[in-house]
Order: structure tokens, then sequence, then C-alpha cells
């Protein structure tokens, strides 16, 4: 009997943890009764619950007697090691609630590497002074990663058109928009485009693009749309690559501004066609749970939202 209650763990007890609960409480008062006040339950709801635990064991765990209750030896032992569990069982119940108010522990968080180089770096530094109790785990690939399978508590995605059916929980953070850029002294040298067919004349750098003539279609602030034909002379994979491109006088370039805005600050990168964008499109913060989320992960998105209020703006 001993070599059974000790290897509880194999046993299935289905939904027990109340019969469990019910028994530790008739020891612990000495009488059912006082279990029973202890629990708020009737007398005759907790003798079903003993019983309906002694059957799933096939052990008596209690001596009855018409004056008083007492536990059997292997009660006993049962009684020692189900005390303990009940207890851890509780401290992780409190540990979950707690991480819904409490924005602290490990958050780690995907993102695309054009994020991970250009845009994330001062806002994590600024979001850990604001809660150093957090930390933070970055993993900077452009393969979309399952959140799940990979412990992810927040991914950043960006999308011109509405994500795809998921599982998941997408929450828009910030629109942004699809601009052209150019470094100074490229323009200095080769002239600023004053009208969309002047980016005839210019080089072009792009990101992934196709073989061949690009069209670039390019909108204005009263909703005039141009299509203009061109040739890039520079490709690259991904977009902080080309923005560096750009700054070091590669051409005009198509840039999100999330990505450009800190190389524009340096002076490294100025707006080309200010007038005119390419296309808008929306950052989304993708978790497990949306509302339901641990604290740690709600403040790093609003910390996000707030940082990347100025959106896409003609």
């Amino acid at each position: 009997m001993v070599d059974e209650l000790e290897t509880l763990n194999s046993v299935t007890l289905g939904g027990a943890i109340e019969d469990i609960r019910a028994f530790c409480a008739v020891v612990e008062f000495g009488s059912i009764s006082a279990a029973a006040r202890e629990l708020d339950e009737t007398k005759g709801g907790v003798s079903r619950r003993i019983s309906r635990l002694e059957g799933r064991l096939g052990a008596a765990l209690l001596a009855r007697t018409p004056r008083a209750v007492s536990a059997t030896e292997e009660g006993l032992l049962f009684h020692a090691k189900a005390r303990e569990a009940l207890q851890l069982l509780g401290d992780a119940t409190e540990s979950a609630r707690a991480s819904r108010s409490v924005p602290e522990g490990n958050l780690r968080v995907t993102a695309p590497v054009d994020m991970g180089i250009d845009l994330l770096p001062s806002l994590v530094v600024a979001f850990q002074e604001r809660h150093p109790q957090i930390r933070i785990e970055l993993l900077m690939t452009d393969t979309p990663l399952d959140l799940a399978a990979n412990r992810i508590d927040l991914a950043l995605r960006a999308s011109a058109d509405d994500l795809p059916d998921m599982n998941y929980r997408a929450s828009g953070i910030a629109d942004f928009c699809m601009r052209l850029y150019a470094a100074p002294g490229y323009l200095e040298r080769h002239g600023t485009p004053a009208d969309p067919g002047d980016l005839q004349h210019h080089a072009l750098a792009i990101r992934r693009g196709l073989e061949g003539p690009t069209p670039l279609v390019l909108t204005d602030r009263r909703g005039k749309r141009s299509e203009v034909n061109v040739q890039p002379r520079l490709r690259t994979t991904d977009y902080a690559s080309l923005a560096r491109l750009l700054a070091a006088g590669g051409g005009v370039g198509v840039l999100p501004d999330l990505i450009a805005q800190p190389l524009v600050d340096e002076h490294k990168l100025v707006p080309v066609l200010p007038d005119h964008s390419v296309t808008q499109a929306r950052l989304y913060a993708i978790t497990l749970s949306g509302l339901q989320a641990p604290a740690r992960v709600r403040v790093f998105r609003e910390f996000l939202r707030e940082a990347l209020t100025n959106g896409c703006v003609l």
C-alpha cells in the first residue's frame, strides 16, 4: 500500500483536487463536521468526496467510528504528500494570478531583422529603464515563428494588408508609410527629383526587386497616383541593409518611415518627394492571449503603441 501511495502521480485522479482538499481538511480539523464548516460544504458532501477519493486510490484513508474519524496509516502518508502538493499548487496559482497584474519576468519578442536593427534597440532600452524587473530576449528573423512552439510572448509583424486568420491575437500598434529617401550627398551630386517622372533619371535601390524595369506607384496628398517604370541599380534582401546603402549614397529607395526615421534624425537620409507615399501599412503586435496576456506583455505592447504614435500622415 505504501508503494501505491508513493506512486500517486501514476494514478488517474481526474477532478479530485477538491476531494483531496476535503480529506486534508478532515485530518487537520479532526472531524468531518469541522471540515465541512471550513470548506462551506455539507457534511454529506465532504463524506462523499472522501469516499470517492478512497475509491480512486483503492485505499482506506480514514477510520470511521460513530463518534470520530481518524486517519489510517495510509491516510497519514497520503496527507503528508498531498498537503505539500496542495501548497505547491496554491503557490503556482498565486504566481499565475500575479503575472496578470505585476509586470515582471522573462519577455521573449520576435521581429523582422529590419526592426531589430533600426527600430527596436532604442525602444527596448527605454522600456527596460522603465521596467527593470522585466528581462527581454529578442529573436530577430524574417521567418515567422510559431509563438507557442518557440515560447514567444510577442511577435511584431508589418503588413500593408489585413493579416491572415491565425490562432493568435493581433493588435495594431502603429500605422506607417513607405516613402522615398536618399542621402543628402547623393542629392547634391545628382539633383533632387521635383516630380515622380524625374525618378527615371536616378539610381534606384530596392528591397527584393524583380529583374527588369520596376513599376513604382506614388500617391500624393490629393490621392493622385503616378506610375513610373524605373530600372533598379541596387537590390538587397532587407530594409536594414537598404537603409545603409541609401545612407552611403547608393541612390533613391523606398523605406518604411519607421525604419528611416533614425537615419533622418541623424541627417544621413532625407525624404524625396515628401508629398508622396508608395503605400501605407500597419505594424501589429501578435500575442498568445490578447487581453488575457501577462502584465509584462501588455505593458510592452502599450509602450510600443505610445512610442510609435506619429502614424502615417501625408
